[in-house]
């Protein structure tokens, strides 16, 4: 029993890793309709800004928030200079997203160096809490709960709120939001900034998560967030959530069981899941 909750404890936080990144991933694409396989980058641009921040000021707090301001800015450049020129034309952002990937790889070696960096649990992150048998550690619970709370976040964002009935419409009609005076390239730009500050957030996280951080990680998460993303229903943001938990929870247990398995096991699933249900387990937009 305690094996099972701390593997389950396991999955559901690195399956919120992936979620802030598939998520801020799916919010482009499912309200913008925009392929960004550059994605994986701000998540590693924002563990590397955050975890130096952290190092500098000896606050995780400011470094999350840096991490998440990093994500915002590069996210405005990223929408404005990269991807604005080649809206409605997913070959050329595959192509241009990706170039802009291997870009922003490179310029975190030239930055911090060639090696990975040490990221530590902040002091009142670290330890656990034990209830009988179980050991419950702190750091994963805290992910999880941010994880949720950014979830809600958004959602409530989008559905209650002016902005996001703006956003709505704007992916709806764009010439009409236009013709009510409303400037609909300023909306995108904010939901762009939006996803990718998840992401930069959910490079922060993982930092203390894993205990070190490398230039290759925005790769390895790109490729997760993108099987999130295709397993939930492209541009399904409830989706991403369940997919991400099923991926985490799904690697968590066979790293333990079928350790063989491990790596292949979410492409593995990816593929069931695209014979069963080629349109991802919950269907389209949502």
């Amino acid at each position: 029993m305690e094996l099972l909750f701390n593997l389950t404890l396991n999955g559901l936080a690195t399956g919120m890793l992936i979620f802030l990144l598939a998520a801020g991933l799916t919010l482009i694409f499912g309200l913008m309709d925009v392929l960004n396989f550059a994605h994986g980058g701000l998540f590693a641009w924002g563990a590397y800004s955050g975890i130096w921040i952290y190092g500098t000021t000896g606050s995780f707090l400011i470094g999350i928030i840096g991490a998440i301001l990093t994500g915002f800015i590069l996210g405005i450049i990223t929408e404005k200079w990269i991807i604005q020129p080649v809206y409605g034309n997913h070959v050329q952002q595959i192509l241009i997203t990706l170039g802009l990937m291997l870009v922003l790889s490179e310029m975190l070696k030239v930055i911090w160096g060639p090696n990975q960096l040490t990221a530590n649990t902040p002091e009142y992150l670290s330890g656990s809490w034990e209830i009988g048998n179980i050991i419950i550690i702190k750091y994963r619970v805290f992910i999880i709960v941010v994880g949720l709370l950014v979830f809600a976040g958004v959602q409530f964002l989008l559905k209650k709120t002016k902005i996001g009935l703006v956003v709505r419409a704007g992916v709806m009609n764009k010439e009409m939001v236009q013709a009510l005076g409303i400037n609909i390239k300023k909306v995108f730009m904010f939901v762009f900034m939006i996803g990718s500050g998840m992401a930069a957030l959910g490079g922060v996280l993982f930092g203390p998560y894993s205990g070190v951080i490398h230039a290759g990680m925005g790769m390895e998460f790109a490729i997760l967030a993108f099987i999130v993303v295709v397993i939930g229903g492209m541009g399904n943001f409830k989706g991403s959530v369940m997919a991400a938990i099923l991926v985490g929870l799904s690697g968590s247990f066979m790293a333990y069981y079928v350790p063989e398995l491990s790596l292949a096991v979410n492409m593995l699933l990816m593929a069931i899941v695209l014979i069963v249900k080629p349109q991802g387990l919950f269907g389209g937009k949502g």
